[in-house]
């Protein structure tokens, strides 16, 4: 009889794929995924240490583990992930209940670690880099699952060392995934149903590839994926302003689907915070972006990220990121307060006063919001493109996206999930469109 594996997973769409791979490896070992934490014989808690307080979150959630398990057998517990990363041995000593510790680069030794536990009984960290076995590896295990949008690595790492960010030392230097396994893997993720790729990296647009002399970009792998038959929809995420090159903006031009939605992190609208945070890009070249890409392509939309109460900070700098959102006017945008990351450069900093930092964020946020309703609005009595992802359970509705990754709710039959449908938008919030099924029932079979 098979094992039980209960994974949960805090963070970006990389720690989401990455989970899917965790599972797909486990099945070589006797592991099936649980949707019930308490029926199960392993717990991994694949983590996220981004924001503020990521260790304590994961000693909260080993201790709800250890609640659930209080008179049963306990579970082999793995803590996976960038926190895993970060803290390693420190997390084994500090919580016996913890039995594994595997950073991120070395998920291809997961299966090896488990059995050496389950043999020895002896508690290990893993926490090497080595992405490129990592991929090999993972890329020779088959995903089963079927999904019409799905999540593809093609990158890992950072070498850009913004002051803030702990990336560089959780998930290492750049590594691009060699351009024919990205290939044979969206082939294969086509074969099981996907509709839409979303293509991912911790700095997705530094793709770069070399093979026979010749340097492959993300816009390669884009207009390569363009020629796959059963691919509908093309994203990607995350960027940085420094590798929008123009061979990659002139795909938003000669590409059919890849979508008219650009989510660029700027974190500030200063120049003055832009250099303080190491970004190495000034505002004008952000703008200059956003021109450029407006100009070839007038449906496109932008959504950000921005840090309020970067360290240095002055009235002066907040208003001109309040420029930045007027000029732009992101459609969607995450922003937060700053949160010093031990062991990066902008933890050392001194902080501004907290209130400041809440009323610039609500005053933000506010405004970003503000831009997001009223684009949703705008969609109201018209028609749009809606991607059927699933169905609601228990309420006889489907769910969706448009070319601007909103959510979209509307009443269907279950056999439109994966087809491109026609929806008259009737009522909109700021997160979520609602609809009706065309009456002309004009879709694209997908």
């Amino acid at each position: 009889m098979s094992k039980k594996v209960f994974v949960k997973t805090f963070g970006c769409q990389m720690n989401v794929y990455d989970s899917d791979k965790i599972i797909d490896a486990l099945k070589i070992i006797g592991y099936e995924k649980s949707e019930n934490l308490d029926s199960a014989d392993c717990f991994v808690l694949n983590t996220c240490h981004i924001r503020d307080k990521a260790k304590e979150k994961v000693y909260h959630e080993i201790g709800r583990v250890r609640e659930v398990f209080l008179n049963k057998n306990k579970p082999l517990v793995i803590i996976a992930g960038c926190v895993a990363q970060a803290e390693n041995t420190e997390m084994l000593k500090r919580e016996p209940y913890i039995d594994l510790i595997i950073g991120p680069q070395s998920y291809h030794k997961l299966n090896e670690t488990i059995l050496q536990f389950e043999k020895n009984k002896l508690k290990n960290e893993i926490t090497d880099f080595d992405t490129s076995e990592k991929f090999n590896y993972l890329s020779k295990i088959q995903n089963k699952r079927s999904k019409v949008s799905s999540f593809l690595t093609i990158q890992e790492g950072c070498d850009k060392f913004c002051h803030f960010c702990v990336v560089p030392y959780t998930r290492g230097p750049e590594y691009s995934r060699p351009f024919n396994q990205i290939i044979d893997e969206a082939n294969l993720l086509v074969q099981n149903g996907s509709k839409e790729i979303i293509l991912l990296g911790q700095n997705v647009n530094a793709y770069n590839y070399k093979v026979a002399n010749k340097e492959l970009r993300l816009s390669d792998l884009i207009m390569s994926l363009e020629k796959i038959n059963g691919i509908e929809r093309i994203r990607y995420t995350t960027s940085h302003p420094r590798d929008m090159t123009k061979d990659l903006l002139d795909c938003y031009k000669n590409s059919k689907k890849l979508m008219p939605f650009v989510h660029l992190p700027i974190q500030s609208g200063s120049d003055k915070i832009l250099k303080l945070m190491n970004r190495k890009h000034k505002v004008q070249e952000y703008i200059s972006i956003f021109n450029y890409l407006r100009e070839i392509n007038d449906k496109i939309e932008f959504s950000s990220d921005f840090i309020v109460g970067y360290p240095g900070e002055e009235t002066e700098d907040f208003e001109n990121t309040i420029r930045l959102i007027d000029t732009v006017k992101f459609i969607n945008s995450y922003s937060f307060i700053f949160s010093a990351r031990p062991g990066t450069k902008a933890s050392k900093l001194k902080i501004i006063d907290d209130d400041i930092s809440k009323q610039r964020l609500k005053i933000i946020q506010e405004k970003l919001f503000g831009y997001q309703k009223s684009k949703n609005k705008s969609f109201e009595n018209k028609y749009i493109d809606v991607l059927v992802e699933n169905e609601i359970k228990r309420q006889n509705k489907l769910f969706g996206r448009n070319e601007y990754m909103n959510s979209v709710i509307f009443e269907g039959n279950k056999n439109l999930i994966g087809k491109i449908v026609q929806v008259r938008v009737t009522e909109t919030n700021q997160n979520t469109l609602f609809g009706e099924l065309s009456k002309k029932n004009k879709f694209k079979a997908a």
